[in-house]
């Protein structure tokens, strides 16, 4: 059993910074103890696709432990406590040991480089869309943070790094990574080592969510909960598609047996327990989650991943191309974004598209829904294209811009569709990133999408 699915921490109560900093040094581990020498046959006898998988994800843990050595400095700065901060040192250790970790393993397994930047110069093909748009926006906390030493910018960081990158993007690959090799045992020396790292997340995760709980039921919560949100709608768009294969290639889990509704459905489980734990939990963020939290966590996953082969989510660049059933996903999403109690009474929004089905969205604080085709009397009615509007709604397009070049036209009365600012929370928009090295990334400015 993995150490995520092992972990049973149920309360906050049981998270003490003593605890996690004894854990520390009972749990320290060598990253030169480990001999590679068996992982190499193990290697050598792993399929064409199980080594195009492994180094696919792999290439994002060795990139990210080593970005995290480099930047994690000013979370220790910033931290409000004296018990905190000694245990960001250690983490910020392990971090370096992880990196070590991965250098030998692709050195001496995999043979990619010589050196640890030759090795992570290695990396950066695997690295997608939203790897790049995830870790370039730590680096961008980094600097962040270093300037601004507040609660809520700390609330942020802790949640970008802790309960986004290590708990959302990194805890639940792991759980499946460490199962296969377990089972295996063709890899014994990979399997201690990812052992070990994933018991120090664990460690790390923890750290997270104790800090969380502190800052949102303390003086300046409130504060803490708008800069949480915020964080939280900038960035999932980036993790939502962290985990697309390459060419869209379904054996690139298939190959570790699992699918990836499995890992999603998973990661999805996992996290909404520790923000419950932190008590602010995914429901009560605006616009951060739009998904029906009675909705099972599989169907969640399988609308999802639909969302991104369809271009709804992930890399702006794609074309959205969905059937009527996926395009009545996004609408669900539209509509559970949507803040009805801003409105006086109910609403209808009705979209006409060229090229798509039509929906329209009834806004009505209680029972707010989605119905495809045209509704009897809509409030406000934009006529455009699907891919249009993904544009100006998810990405982060400028709506004002696309109706003065007549890309989307809307029709109501204006202080209906001024009202409609306030219904949905505007997401920023995303930037594909170029990482040219551990702690640095260039921005290069791209419309973004939601989940």
């Amino acid at each position: 059993m993995s150490v995520a699915a092992a972990d049973k921490t149920r309360s906050v109560n049981e998270i003490t910074y003593t605890d996690l900093y004894k854990r520390w040094e009972q749990n320290n581990w060598s990253a030169y103890d480990l001999d590679f020498t068996q992982d190499r046959v193990g290697w050598a006898g792993l399929s064409d696709i199980q080594r195009a998988s492994a180094m696919w994800i792999y290439s994002m843990f060795f990139y990210g432990e080593d970005a995290v050595t480099d930047g994690l400095s000013p979370y220790i700065e910033a931290a409000p406590t004296e018990e905190q901060k000694y245990f960001l040192a250690t983490q910020q250790v392990d971090e370096a040991r992880h990196a070590v970790f991965f250098s030998r393993f692709f050195r001496e397994v995999i043979g990619a480089g010589e050196t640890i930047a030759e090795g992570l110069e290695f990396t950066k093909p695997q690295l997608n869309w939203g790897y790049r748009g995830a870790f370039g926006r730590l680096e961008k906390m980094f600097d962040e943070l270093h300037a601004d030493h507040s609660l809520p910018k700390f609330a942020q960081a802790i949640t970008l790094y802790h309960m986004i990158i290590e708990a959302s993007m990194a805890q639940p690959t792991q759980h499946y990574i460490e199962d296969f090799f377990a089972k295996a045992e063709t890899m014994p020396a990979f399997s201690e080592g990812m052992e070990n790292v994933s018991r120090d997340e664990q460690r790390h995760i923890g750290f997270g969510v104790k800090v969380l709980s502190e800052l949102v039921n303390g003086p300046q919560g409130e504060e803490c909960k708008a800069a949480i949100a915020e964080i939280m709608r900038e960035v999932m768009p980036y993790v939502v598609s962290v985990l697309t294969p390459p060419n869209w290639d379904r054996e690139y889990t298939r190959a570790y047996g699992f699918e990836l509704e499995d890992i999603f459905a998973f990661g999805m489980k996992a996290v909404e327990a520790k923000w419950r734990m932190i008590g602010f939990p995914l429901h009560e963020m605006p616009g951060v989650y739009p998904f029906d939290p009675e909705m099972p966590h599989r169907e969640r996953a399988e609308r999802q991943i639909a969302m991104l082969q369809a271009g709804f989510l992930g890399d702006p660049q794609q074309v959205v191309n969905a059937t009527p059933e996926v395009q009545g996903y996004f609408f669900d999403v539209v509509a559970n974004s949507a803040d009805p109690s801003v409105l006086k009474k109910p609403m209808t929004i009705q979209w006409k598209f060229s090229d798509a089905e039509n929906f329209h969205v009834h806004l009505d604080n209680g029972s707010t829904r989605a119905v495809q085709g045209d509704a009897e009397k809509a409030d406000v009615t934009f006529r455009t294209t699907l891919n249009e509007w993904v544009n100006v709604s998810t990405r982060g397009g400028n709506p004002r811009l696309a109706m003065l070049k007549g890309k989307v036209r809307a029709t109501g009365a204006p202080w209906k569709l001024m009202r409609l600012q306030k219904v949905f929370p505007q997401r920023p928009a995303a930037r594909d990133r170029k990482l040219d090295g551990a702690g640095n990334s260039n921005g290069a400015s791209a419309n973004g999408t939601s989940a």
